[in-house]
C-alpha cells in the first residue's frame, strides 16, 4: 500500500465507500448534469480531485486550514464551526484551534494554487 500512486483508483474507492452510507441515510444530492449520470456519478462529489503531495508541516497545516475553512468559503455556513461534518471539531478538541478560528481567511487557503478558482 505505501508507495502506491495510484490516485484516481484511491480516490474511487474512497468516494465509494463513503457514498452507499450517504446514500442509505438520504441525506442530500446535487444535481448532476447528464454527462455526470451517464458515466454513473452522483450528485456527492465534485467532479475530479486534484492531487497534491504534502511537503512538510507547515504544507500540512495549510491543507488542514483550507479543508475547515472550505465550507465558509464557499458561504454553506457563517462560522468555521457551524459545519457539523467537519474534522474541525475533533481538531479544535485536541487544541490545534481555537474554537472561533476561521473568522478571516487564514494565510494560504484563498491561493490558486488549490486547483480551484478564486
Amino acid at each position: 500500500m505505501f508507495g502506491d500512486v495510484r490516485y484516481p483508483l484511491r480516490m474511487k474507492q474512497i468516494k465509494a465507500e463513503f457514498t452507499e452510507p450517504w446514500l442509505e441515510s438520504r441525506l442530500p444530492e446535487a444535481k448532476v448534469t447528464e454527462s455526470q449520470r451517464k458515466r454513473g456519478e452522483r450528485g456527492i462529489w465534485q467532479p475530479r480531485f486534484w492531487e497534491h503531495t504534502v511537503r512538510d508541516e507547515d504544507d500540512l497545516k495549510r491543507c488542514a486550514d483550507y479543508i475547515h475553512w472550505n465550507p465558509l468559503k464557499h458561504d454553506l455556513v457563517n462560522r468555521v464551526r457551524d459545519w457539523k461534518w467537519s474534522s474541525f471539531h475533533r481538531f479544535a478538541q485536541l487544541g490545534e484551534y481555537d474554537v472561533d478560528w476561521g473568522g478571516t481567511a487564514p494565510d494560504g487557503v484563498d491561493d490558486e494554487d488549490w486547483g480551484e478558482p478564486i
